[in-house]
């Protein structure tokens, strides 16, 4: 599952990408309209010069004789005049397409690249030196088909043998806008760069600003084992959203403390509480099964009482050791012993209920001593409640193996079974407190418990500092191995460890 700064990170880098897209391309078609628009200023700024250029001379060196002009596109015109050659020569080096007529307007001049044109060019030309009456006028005209539009300017002049001519220049607008291009590719090669740098910002910003979070689940982790209720989140002093949410937090931390306390003191307190009555109970059955003056009739419900009456002190023994365990107060008295001395008394007991079952016992243990740091009453309790597990749960003619193997800085003991296994969706929960993986084993079925042994033995082994693992498969046995920690914890035996 993606984390909160990945989707916000993601979310910003989508942000910034559409802000940087929209932005430039509104500053891109800024700059186009700009460049257009001072383009055609300069258009028209060079129009305005030729046409001044063309009208000085014009006014000053123009003189007309009769000829016949003949335009390669137009064919043969009538009569006209034609400008003296001084001035054809200087305006034939002009690169826009400039037309003079007279009065009469009959041409009197046609620039070279004007003459190239064609006739519906020409035509359209003509159309606009003609109107009258002559005055200045400036536009846009299309000329040729798969080119943009000509700029035009019209100006007249009354110095054409004293009748009011005119002079038109036409000249095609820049179409390459070289800025806007340039702008295009250096925003092409510069965003990516920003996003990126932005990015990688806004992921260091937002791990930043989710800190706290971090810090928040990192306690919650801490306290969730429940001996740690009494902790509270750190609340900082802004009084924003993560302020507010660990008071929040601290405010239910206190009352699934208190709560949480009640239960246990009650637990612990019943479970106390119990114990006497049920050691008055069993010495009452146990007393009149061994009464001679007992009727037979009697003797089998009296096994059966004292058959459940086993069972609940075994289960009122078992919540009164994790009701202290949980307070703290079920310390353990750590002493060097040799732990195959441990095994192989639990191997003794296992080998009765084995005889019983029909379950053969396999027993490896190393030559050498395995010292250990241990509490020799609660290492017999989880050795004991391992071992009668794994007879309980294997059929006849099944197997049970006790491994113990230690090395410089740890113990290992292996229980291994080839009885009827657990799913692989109820291995999670085998150290939950009363939970049952399925019908067998439930506590008033064939095989009866508690539900109760392997939380213990859980607790005693991580008391220790050790480890405890159950690996298993449905019909092939389970194997469970409990890892004990040698090395400093032999330097530390004899002390109490609370």
């Amino acid at each position: 599952m993606q984390s909160i700064r990945g989707r916000l990170t993601f979310s910003y880098a989508i942000a910034l990408t559409a802000t940087i897209a929209v932005f430039g391309a509104a500053l891109y078609w800024e700059r186009r309209q700009s460049s257009v628009r001072e383009a055609e200023q300069q258009l028209e700024v060079r129009l305005a010069e030729e046409s001044r250029f063309a009208i000085r001379w014009l006014q000053a060196q123009a003189r007309r004789g009769p000829v016949v002009v003949i335009l390669p596109n137009l064919g043969q015109r009538d009569s006209t005049y034609e400008l003296v050659s001084d001035a054809r020569g200087l305006f034939e080096g002009m690169r826009d397409y400039l037309f003079v007529v007279d009065g009469s307007g009959r041409l009197i001049y046609v620039s070279p690249p004007a003459r190239d044109l064609g006739p519906e060019a020409l035509v359209a030309l003509r159309q606009v030196i003609l109107r009258q009456p002559v005055e200045v006028g400036r536009g846009r005209l299309r000329l040729l088909p798969d080119e943009a539009d000509f700029r035009y300017l019209l100006q007249p002049v009354d110095s054409l043998g004293g009748e009011l001519g005119s002079i038109l220049v036409a000249a095609q607008p820049i179409t390459e806008l070289n800025a806007p291009a340039q702008l295009l590719v250096s925003m092409i090669l510069v965003a990516p760069l920003i996003l990126m740098a932005s990015t990688l910002l806004g992921y260091w910003l937002a791990g930043r600003a989710l800190r706290p979070v971090d810090t928040m689940v990192a306690e919650l982790e801490a306290i969730q084992d429940g001996r740690s209720l009494h902790r509270r989140l750190a609340v900082s002093t802004a009084e924003d959203e993560l302020s507010r949410l660990a008071q929040k937090l601290n405010a239910m931390l206190s009352r699934v403390e208190q709560s949480f306390n009640a239960l246990r003191r009650f637990t612990a307190d019943a479970s106390h509480e119990l114990k006497t009555p049920l050691m008055v109970l069993r010495a009452g059955v146990e007393r009149s099964l061994t009464d001679p003056q007992t009727p037979n009739a009697l003797v089998g419900s009296l096994d059966e009482t004292l058959r459940q009456i086993n069972q609940m002190s075994e289960l009122v023994t078992n919540l009164l050791t994790l009701a202290r365990a949980d307070e703290g107060r079920a310390g353990l008295v750590l002493v060097a012993a040799d732990l195959r001395e441990l095994v192989s008394e639990a191997l003794e007991t296992a080998e009765l209920l084995g005889t019983e079952q029909g379950v053969e016992l396999v027993s490896d243990l190393p030559p050498k001593p395995v010292v250990v740091a241990l509490d020799p009453p609660r290492i017999r309790q989880l050795l004991m409640n391992l071992v009668t597990n794994a007879v309980k749960y294997t059929p006849a003619k099944g197997q049970v193996s006790i491994r113990l193997s230690g090395d410089e800085t740890s113990a290992q003991l292996v229980v291994a079974d080839t009885g009827i296994g657990i799913a692989p969706g109820d291995l999670e929960h085998v150290f939950e407190r009363f939970w049952r993986a399925d019908p067998a084993r439930s506590r008033t079925g064939e095989r009866p418990g508690t539900g109760l042994g392997l939380a213990i033995s859980k607790w005693i082994a991580e008391a220790h500092g050790g480890t405890i693992e159950v690996q298993s498969r449905p019909g092939r046995g389970t194997i469970v191995t409990v890892t004990l920690p040698r090395g400093a914890a032999v330097a530390t035996a004899g002390r109490t460890s609370q």
